[in-house]
């Protein structure tokens, strides 16, 4: 694992994903604390993800949903894969269901 890395796994389609140490730090906890001992989840979240979803906004970036996990019914993380390695942009709880989950 890089020095500059928080975590890192490979998605279901077996793409290194990492979390860079700096983004975790002094974005996704500043936004949401409540993360803080949630790393391993969103590993899991990256790499058996119960649902994952082309993010609305942004092409070459997906949703990754764990149910269960984290803070909140689902830990959403949103991963780029707009350059190489790809690497998680955000993380946080969702209430929400996803888009076209079926139960």
């Amino acid at each position: 694992m890089a020095d500059d890395s928080a975590g890192q796994a490979k998605d279901p389609r077996g793409v290194r994903v990492v979390v860079p140490a700096a983004l975790w730090q002094d974005k996704i906890l500043r936004d949401h604390p409540e993360l803080a001992s949630h790393l391993a989840d969103v590993l899991r979240a990256i790499a058996e993800p119960d649902r994952v979803l082309p993010d609305p906004v942004y092409e070459g970036r997906r949703r990754h949903y764990l149910r269960g996990a984290g803070p909140s019914r689902w830990l959403l993380v949103v991963v780029s894969y707009e350059q190489e390695p790809a690497r998680v942009i955000s993380a946080f709880g969702n209430r929400k269901d996803p888009r076209s989950w079926s139960k």
